[in-house]
């Protein structure tokens, strides 16, 4: 398979996962939010993933991704899942599948101040769960999509830059700026598992947010419950039947950890880039 395929398989391998407290996944649904508009994301970000990987700049083909992900009835399906893809995409292209934390952190460094504008861009597309910009920068808050591109060009701000601002309380700025450290270390643990990739993949899941509070929960919900949920996830892990109970619970309460969802995601490109089976 090529890497934009690999990455189309992965958004439909972590969808799959289950169980995967409080989030879609092939046994729940949220109200709104269902599996199959998951399944359309997926097929619908494939046009945005082949471009990265075809050698398109990395705002040009997220936005691309995001626009053809929007196009089912559920609204923002994988919009974080792939913001870490697409660069993790693009250097698999060009190291011949010899992807490496050197190698996608040379490719977020290069990117410029149209990636930037482009990223701004495509919250146009779909509406996203973020927190407030910093306080002294009103003008670069996301929501304001295309209106905010000129203070953009203004400041020089390549989205290298732009995730470096929102690297203290975003997890996939985070893994930016990082080295896509948790990404990669993730998808080691997928590789050295055995079993269906669905499974392993939701023990990977449970295994990180055990490790770190989910910034998706402590935006929605404040720093308390995010550490709670995840002292939740670390007593609930080698236990499958706690886990699904985990699950249940953060439905029932409207607990997303979906930054951890897309960290996910991201770790199963890696292994299937490293050889994984499906």
């Amino acid at each position: 398979m090529t890497p934009a395929e690999h990455a189309e398989l992965a958004l439909l391998l972590e969808v799959a996962s289950t169980p995967k407290p409080g989030n879609v996944d092939r046994r729940r649904d949220l109200e709104n939010l269902r599996f199959e508009h998951f399944l359309a994301g997926a097929v619908g970000s494939g046009e945005g993933l082949r471009m990265a990987a075809d050698g398109a700049p990395v705002g040009e083909a997220f936005e691309r991704a995001v626009e053809g992900m929007s196009r089912q009835g559920g609204g923002n399906t994988q919009f974080g899942c792939l913001l870490v893809l697409v660069p993790l995409v693009k250097a698999a292209a060009e190291n011949d599948g010899e992807l490496t934390p050197a190698a996608v952190t040379r490719v977020v460094e290069s990117t410029t101040v149209a990636d930037a504008a482009d990223f701004y861009h495509a919250f146009e597309h779909v509406d996203v769960a973020v927190d407030d910009p910093p306080a002294d920068a009103p003008e670069l808050d996301v929501r304001r999509g295309s209106e905010a591109v000129p203070a953009l060009e203004s400041r020089g701000l390549t989205l290298y830059d732009v995730m470096e601002l929102s690297a203290d309380r975003d997890g996939n700025a985070r893994e930016w700026t990082g080295g896509f450290r948790r990404t990669f270390a993730a998808a080691d643990a997928i590789c050295d598992d055995d079993g269906p990739v669905p499974d392993r993949a939701a023990r990977a899941f449970l295994d990180l947010l055990a490790d770190e509070p989910d910034t998706l929960v402590t935006t929605q919900h404040g720093g308390d419950v995010a550490a709670a949920v995840s002292k939740w996830a670390d007593d609930a892990r080698g236990d499958e039947a706690a886990a699904e109970r985990l699950a249940e619970a953060l439905v029932a309460e409207g607990v997303n950890p979906g930054t951890t969802a897309d960290i996910t995601a991201a770790a199963l490109f890696v292994a299937l880039e490293r050889g994984v089976r499906v």
